[in-house]
């Protein structure tokens, strides 16, 4: 049997705290189920105390969750 893959906001939500945790979620916990509501608050605080990488990042999460 196959797993279904990882949805795409999913995998942006969980590498969004691969890369940018110290620089712009230092104060927001990764959750081990996020919704896509959860998801786009990360998008928020990405583009809002992150950089110029950060909120490109965040543009894509958005971009994913509204497809989802």
């Amino acid at each position: 049997m196959t797993e279904a893959a990882e949805p795409q906001w999913l995998t942006l939500y969980r590498e969004a705290f691969e890369r940018f945790a110290l620089s712009a979620l230092w104060n927001s916990k990764q959750l081990d189920q996020p919704t896509p509501e959860h998801a786009r608050v990360i998008a928020r605080q990405l583009q809002t105390r992150g950089d110029m990488r950060a909120w490109r990042h965040a543009a894509r999460l958005k971009v994913a969750c509204d497809a989802a």
